[in-house]
Order: structure tokens, then sequence, then C-alpha cells
């Protein structure tokens, strides 16, 4: 049993389940193996990794912390934003949206202004020095993938489009 090969513990493609199940994802594992999806499973694992360490670089190369970095996404992103509209978009009470507020004004990322059009509320913005230095930080990874993408076929772009929008509804559905 242990000298399968890879298609020895797979399905045939035409059974309804030709993925292999998860005894034969650790069968292959311990036999130092690898299957054909756990390829595209391990990058995608090894893609989410690096994009947990380029949120910690960029974390600390502004001198934020995780609550605030994201903060700050979603203000040089969308713009200007109330404290109420802000704590609604990191999913986050107003209370801990404005102590996150109140690091990030005091490290000077952000500004609070009286809302135009309604005095009793605050705006929020991000400072342009500081999205002008996430922007410096961000354009290499930016340039990088705008290459990679300039040189793909119509056909590769169209698959990888295709397959990522199903990831994207994978993770949409597994967080409601």
């Amino acid at each position: 049993m242990e000298d399968m090969d890879v298609k020895s513990t797979t399905r045939s493609p035409a059974d309804a389940s030709s993925r292999p199940d998860r005894r034969d994802r650790e069968a292959a594992r311990r036999d130092g193996r690898q299957l054909p999806e756990d390829d595209i499973r391990a990058r995608i694992q090894q893609l989410t990794i690096r994009q947990q360490r380029f949120d910690r670089y960029l974390a600390s190369e502004l001198g934020v912390d995780a609550p605030g970095l994201e903060a700050m996404d979603h203000l040089i992103a969308t713009g200007p934003a109330t404290p109420t509209e802000l704590a609604r978009r990191l999913g986050i009470s107003t209370a801990a949206t404005t102590l996150v507020l109140n690091r990030l004004e005091e490290a000077g990322h952000i500004r609070r202004d009286r809302h135009p059009s309604d005095g009793r509320k605050l705006i929020v913005t991000a400072a342009q020095s500081s999205a002008d230095r996430a922007y410096e930080r961000v354009l290499p990874m930016i340039e990088g993938v705008e290459e990679l993408i300039e040189g793909m076929s119509a056909q590769e772009r169209t698959a990888v489009q295709e397959f990522l929008d199903r990831l994207v509804a994978v993770y949409d559905q597994a967080t409601g």
C-alpha cells in the first residue's frame, strides 16, 4: 500500500468525487508525494502567508498596528469617512474605532475635521504624507502584478479570473 503512486490513490475523473479525499492527501504528504490540487492549494496558502507578511511589513514601515493599517487602507482607498462609517467598514465598535483613530492621529496619519454639512459630526481623512508613504511601499507590488497580468494571454487571464472569482466566492460563503 505504501508503494502506491498518486494515480492509485485518487478517484477516476469519471467519478463524481474525483478529488482525493483527506486520507489520500494525508498519505501523500506522509510519503512526500504531492497531489495535483495540493500544488494549487499550497500556492494559495503561500500567497496568504505572503499577504500577511506584506501587511506586517507595511504596518511596521508606517508605524501602525494591524487595526490602524486596516483603517488607513479604507481611508486611502475610499476616501474620508465619519468614525461611525469607518467602524462599520472595519466591523468593530465605535469605541474601538475611537482608540484606533486616537493612535493614528497621535502618529500624524489622520486628521479629524468637522463634517462640511453636519457640524455635529467629524470626518476622518488620511494624511497625504502617510498615504504617499504607503503608496511608495505598495507601488512595487502593484507594478509587479500589472507586469504579470500584461504577460498573460487572454485565455490565461480568463482562466485565472474565473478561478479567483470562484475562490472569492468560497471565502464569502465561509464568512457568511
